[in-house]
């Protein structure tokens, strides 16, 4: 049987997705169908970054994909061992046949967290990306409760878990430390943060593509989506989680991760928003010596002191940086 023209046939799936066969000419349907090409793509990509998880990385493996096998969603979970030192990697790798929606990847150098989710992001198939992490603190159960709130509103593009604890180590250090950079973050985008720094999320992948190459390399890549997703006015819907304490020994160092938290934040605000960082400062120093020169004016009458003179072109100065800066943004975004 010939056909004289090339047809289509378009398969909605139970996750309102399509999968589109294609009938070359002179082929049947169903020789077409078969074709490894046409394979599914999966709905829902898990990124899983892994470093020296020996412990317990087999029993959140399990734990994430029960929940997603229960879901009925198509799912892949790129498990990706940031050169692991212990025998994450041998785990991950025998336990890969037991779990077939699995794919174990492993870099030959530690790149970091946020460069797993890059990449891992960028391998992704899936429509849907979730990140999260493999230390058992989050409740990797409720995945499907994200893809869904995902799924049945096209409006949110992103859901975080917002964590209702502090489980973490140096916790008379960490509990301020982070409420006070997640105030300057709502400050300076005008939008509630219940979580800054979650690392449970799951976010439309075609929309966040743009702002992968803005993630750091370390924990402050989950701040950096966030506040860019948010920065261009895209819908984040956070959903509270319990946190439970880490299950081997935590990454995080307080000093370090905590001045790489504020430096981002405000890079972050720098990129999207320049004005709204560099303006106030600017407005302040101008009053200032718009201010003072009236007072040297009436103490010394047509003479003003050169600190006048400095603090009110210092604020001319970064007024016109932000404008400049404001104008780069614009033309980068057009």
């Amino acid at each position: 049987m010939t056909l004289d023209q090339s047809a289509a046939k378009t398969a909605l799936t139970a996750n309102g997705t399509s999968v589109k066969a294609t009938v070359l000419h002179g082929a049947l349907p169903e020789q077409a169908a078969a074709s490894p090409a046409e394979t599914p793509a999966p709905y829902v990509s898990i990124v899983l970054p892994c470093y020296n998880e020996e412990g317990h990385v087999v029993a959140e493996v399990e734990r994430i994909c029960r929940a997603m096998d229960e879901s009925g969603y198509r799912y892949e979970l790129l498990a990706v061992d940031d050169a692991s030192t212990d025998r994450t990697l041998e785990l991950l790798r025998g336990a890969q046949k037991d779990y077939p929606a699995m794919k174990v990847i492993s870099f030959h150098r530690n790149g970091g967290a946020g460069t797993v989710r890059r990449i891992g992001t960028h391998t992704a198939r899936g429509e849907i990306v979730v990140w999260t992490d493999a230390d058992m603190t989050y409740p990797n159960t409720r995945i499907p409760e994200f893809v869904r709130a995902l799924e049945l509103d096209p409006n949110i593009d992103q859901v975080v878990g917002a964590r209702t604890s502090e489980e973490g180590t140096h916790k008379l250090l960490r509990i301020p430390a982070k409420w006070l950079i997640r105030k300057i973050a709502e400050k300076l985008t005008n939008e509630r943060i219940p979580d800054l720094n979650s690392g449970l999320r799951a976010f439309r992948r075609e929309i966040a593509l743009p702002y992968l190459r803005l993630l750091p390399a370390g924990f402050s890549c989950v701040t950096t989506i966030t506040l860019a997703f948010m920065s261009n006015q895209r819908d984040v819907r956070f959903i509270p989680i319990e946190y439970a304490k880490r299950a081997g020994v935590s990454k995080f160092r307080f000093g370090a991760d905590a001045y790489r938290y504020i430096l981002q934040v405000l890079r972050m605000v720098m990129y999207f928003n320049p004005l709204k960082v560099l303006m106030p400062i600017a407005l302040w120093l101008v009053g200032i010596g718009f201010a003072k020169g009236v007072f040297d004016l009436v103490v010394h009458p047509w003479r003003f002191a050169v600190n006048t003179v400095l603090v009110f072109l210092t604020g001319l100065i970064i007024a016109s940086l932000a404008l400049l800066a404001d104008l780069v943004v614009r033309s980068r975004d057009s």
